[in-house]
């Protein structure tokens, strides 16, 4: 009797275990795809979150925009299929937004060229990774800290970040931090003192 309840008891455990290991994955997957206004998944909010909360942060405040979200998957999306890590892959990047109903500043600049409001890199294997090489840089450091005058009243965000292992760079990471829409606003400072990212882009060759 003693042995057969005891029998019976593994057969439980054995099923409990089993069934945790499946909840485990469950939840797991369901994290791993997890999205929010901040970022497309898991890595991307913590991102934006580091992005917000740095101690260096010069802004007040910064919003978590959904569209600027879904804007930076998609350009993630694109640099992966092309294995290219580039602003104006398909258009400059305040057009992109632009296109995507996002309404930008009019003094935020329309020709291929303009960007005021992309930082993008490739190779960089997770949020902390990417996040020190931007703050290495005074271009993506000045835009995504507010160090400038003219970023500074950026306030809205989105990021997102692809992982495509037969592309060139593996992992792709896009951030959108600009000024949300309001009317009549306007930059006091002369257009030519207005600073663009166009040609500031961050690569790491993997090994």
């Amino acid at each position: 009797m003693l042995a057969n309840d005891y029998q019976a008891f593994k057969r439980a455990q054995t099923i409990m275990s089993k069934l945790g290991i499946i909840l485990l994955l469950c939840s797991s997957s369901v994290f791993a795809s997890e999205t929010s206004d901040c970022g497309n998944n898991e890595q991307a909010v913590l991102l934006s979150k580091l992005i917000m909360e740095d101690s260096e942060q010069k802004r007040s405040k910064i919003r978590c925009n959904r569209v600027l979200t879904a804007v930076a998957e998609a350009k993630a999306i694109k640099m992966a299929d092309f294995g290219l890590v580039m602003h104006n892959l398909g258009g400059s990047p305040n057009a992109r937004l632009r296109e995507a109903g996002y309404k930008l500043p009019k003094h935020y600049g329309g020709d291929f060229n303009s960007n005021q409001v992309e930082a993008i890199a490739g190779g960089y294997s997770n949020a902390l990774e990417v996040w020190d090489a931007f703050k290495s840089s005074d271009a993506h450091r000045s835009h995504l800290l507010g160090d400038h005058e003219f970023y500074l009243e950026q306030d809205e965000i989105g990021v997102a970040f692809i992982k495509k292992n037969e592309s060139t760079h593996v992992e792709y990471w896009v951030v959108y931090l600009t000024k949300g829409y309001q009317k009549n606003q306007s930059y006091p400072t002369d257009a030519s003192e207005i600073p663009n990212k166009s040609l500031f882009i961050l690569q790491q060759k993997k090994q």
